[in-house]
């Protein structure tokens, strides 16, 4: 038995959803841009009916939603996209702001940004994982043209305070995005009400198809177009659309929402579980903020620990053998984490740490497995 403990990285497709998208592979596999007859017709209704699924869920209007590939390309175009139409505007402001344990698809392009004309500032986490939101207001000066802040972390789970950052951001006028890649789908996310201006999200992070995603951008916020070659999306974003995976990633998160409740609350119960196990053996300290209330609110489906004292490379090797877990993101396999590194761990602690991403198909059976293959390979390394 091989115990899959990473729904971080990725989610497998719900059989809903993989129902939904079937028939438009083949037997509906009219190009949605084409107006000219029924089947193009039936298929931009498709496309459509997703849009205006995703912006239920997410509190938001259909018009605001730009499908993409992924959250990858929702954050370069949602950064680039600002910086570019700013300077045509000729806004004067041109400092970017974001948090030291982003993804890497946050500050790459940050990094990019930051070398052509657009200074980049990253304000550091406290030991919880959280931003301390004094540091984070004195970074907001009147430079700064846009916050790019996650909701929940992709390694330690830590669910930053959108609304207290979203006050923060409209009182300097700041454009806040929010990287939801880890949050859509597992927390409540209301985008107009907060007042987030854009927001990011990848589908097969809540059961839906990987190559799709989305970048829901507040009404009347200029973006110039990062893909160019054809007028799709009003013109924001080039491309024909794959039709199935929009309709997969429609249904997707109108599933997840429909069971977001119950499965935080059963989720959380046997993470709960595994820690109790893990912390037993002696040893093993977590990443971020604690449990059940206890320190920063974090994902109910997220566990990260340091095992102390021993060689991470082996233990991962051990691990493996049972266990589907990572050591950190899932696109940064090889790298120390730089998220691990901002709490304070160092390189070492870093590769002997364990995250631990539970989701629908997670058992009892899975957690004692996980539990007990932990306690082996610690015995064995000790």
């Amino acid at each position: 038995m091989l115990a899959y403990l990473d729904h971080h990285a990725t989610t497998p497709s719900d059989p809903a959803v993989v129902a939904a998208m079937a028939p438009w592979w083949s037997e509906h596999c009219a190009n949605p841009a084409n107006r000219l007859y029924r089947p193009a017709l039936e298929a931009a209704a498709a496309v459509e009916r997703a849009r205006g699924q995703l912006a239920r869920v997410l509190g938001s209007s259909a018009e605001t939603v730009i499908f993409t590939s992924g959250a990858t390309e929702a954050n370069n175009l949602a950064l680039k996209g600002v910086c570019e139409a700013a300077l045509a505007a000729g806004n004067p402001r041109r400092r970017l702001v974001s948090l030291v344990s982003e993804h890497r698809a946050v500050l790459d392009p940050l990094a990019y940004l930051g070398r052509h004309g657009f200074p980049v500032s990253l304000v550091p986490i406290q030991p919880d994982g959280l931003v301390d939101l004094a540091q984070l207001e004195a970074a907001l000066g009147d430079d700064v043209l846009l916050l790019s802040v996650m909701a929940a972390n992709n390694e330690i789970g830590v669910l930053q305070p959108l609304a207290a950052i979203a006050a923060l951001c409209r009182q300097r006028g700041v454009l806040l995005h929010v990287d939801a890649a880890q949050a859509a789908g597992h927390i409540p996310l209301a985008i107009d009400e907060l007042g987030i201006d854009l927001l990011s999200l990848s589908g097969h992070k809540f059961y839906g198809p990987k190559g799709v995603g989305a970048l829901l951008v507040r009404p009347g916020l200029q973006l110039a177009a990062q893909l160019h070659g054809g007028g799709q999306q009003d013109g924001r974003r080039a491309g024909t659309l794959p039709v199935p995976l929009v309709v997969g990633l429609g249904q997707a998160l109108l599933g997840a929402e429909a069971d977001r409740e119950e499965r935080a609350g059963r989720l959380g119960t046997l993470r709960d579980q595994l820690w109790v196990g893990l912390e037993a053996l002696g040893g093993i300290e977590i990443n971020g903020g604690g449990l059940s209330g206890d320190g920063a609110p974090r994902l109910a489906h997220n566990l990260n620990v340091t095992v102390q004292g021993v060689d991470g490379t082996r233990l991962h090797r051990l691990l493996r053998q049972r266990l589907a877990v990572s050591s950190g993101s899932a696109c940064s396999q090889g790298s120390p984490s730089h998220v691990l590194a901002a709490l304070g761990r160092s390189r070492t602690e870093a590769a002997a740490s364990i995250r631990f991403g539970l989701g629908r198909g997670s058992s009892d059976a899975e957690i004692a497995l996980a539990i007990e293959t932990v306690a082996a390979a610690v015995q064995e390394l000790r």
